[in-house]
């Protein structure tokens, strides 16, 4: 039975999604992106439904917090409990989520070994009992989706494909690749577009978001009118391009003037320190300082530096000797 809330069919064709990325896309990031080049849908970070059924449910549930300025939003959930996921999704029906997604493609390896994420594909049946414990305990309030690739080690988009579109899904993100394949393998979108047929042949009613090497926005409009989805969905390119959801060139940021970089940098930083305190520690921000300091003469010398802050009070010494070194107080 379908969600009789489902934000899935009230989007525009096509529509762009910024994808769950590990410590990546909390909800500073997110709200950042969305004020630079506003995504249509966000996703949160990958949440374990083990990790919030155990004691240490503090340590994880901090991954699904968020504002009522990122909606629409997707809450990601991982793990191969179903129970643990009609748990979980009690709680979640509360939080005001858009959405609920299942990660059925993250190919990390300590993941995959322990029967999680991408090795799900090797498991329809266990797959099947998830989805419908998910549904079970959202109660036909909010639309479940899942997130997959083509398939374990080989392409199998017609096998896979067909199962999936048997279950009643709201939507489904296609990753262009097999769970074995690495990030040098090109997603392939050829596969992705045998998905849409097939689709359009089974059940025309799932919106179908299309995801890999998606470069630029005008690189997303040309895939997904090759390929036919409903969306497109960016993860990485997002990173290094927080702009990438509105029609700039490929390398906008990446070709910015310094002093504007600097100044979205602090806005981060300070956006970080201001909503979570001591409460995530701030070295996470160390994973975005290669996006800020790229592109200019000297950056690499920041960029080494940079990973000698650990505080926002480190952080704002920091910028200040940047801002002296490069004459941007002036």
């Amino acid at each position: 039975m379908k969600s009789s809330n489902d934000f899935w069919k009230t989007l525009k064709n096509p529509f762009f999604v910024l994808a769950p990325m590990e410590s990546v896309t909390d909800t500073v990031f997110r709200r950042l992106v969305k004020e630079l080049s506003n995504p249509d849908v966000l996703f949160t970070e990958f949440v374990n439904t083990d990790g919030l059924c155990s004691r240490g449910k503090d340590g994880v549930i901090h991954r699904l917090r968020h504002e009522k300025s990122e909606k629409p939003i997707v809450a990601q959930l991982w793990g191969n409990s179903p129970e643990h996921y009609y748990k979980v999704c009690q709680d979640i029906k509360f939080l005001k989520f858009d959405g609920v997604d299942i990660n059925l493609g993250c190919s990390v390896p300590k993941v995959v070994k322990n029967e999680n994420c991408g090795a799900l594909i090797n498991n329809p049946s266990l797959v099947k009992e998830i989805v419908l414990a998910t549904k079970e305990a959202l109660r036909n309030e909010i639309p479940v989706s899942v997130k997959t690739r083509l398939g374990y080690r080989r392409y199998e988009t017609q096998k896979w494909g067909s199962f999936l579109l048997s279950l009643d899904l709201a939507a489904i993100t296609i990753h262009g690749r097999t769970v074995r394949s690495t990030y040098a393998v090109p997603s392939n979108w050829d596969e992705i577009k045998k998905f849409v047929e097939l689709k359009n042949e089974i059940n025309k009613d799932v919106v179908i978001i299309g995801n890999g090497d998606v470069t630029s926005y005008k690189d997303g409009l040309e895939k997904q009118k090759y390929s036919g989805v409903d969306g497109i969905m960016i993860g990485r390119a997002a990173v290094t391009n927080p702009y990438i959801f509105s029609d700039v060139p490929k390398n906008y940021f990446l070709n910015l003037p310094i002093k504007e970089k600097i100044e979205i940098l602090k806005k981060h930083a300070k956006m970080f320190q201001d909503f979570w305190q001591d409460e995530k520690d701030f070295r996470v921000m160390k994973r975005f300082y290669k996006t800020y300091f790229s592109g200019f003469d000297g950056a690499s010398e920041f960029r080494v530096k940079s990973m000698s802050v650990n505080t926002y009070d480190d952080f704002c010494k920091f910028i200040e000797e940047v801002e002296k070194d490069l004459e941007l107080s002036k």
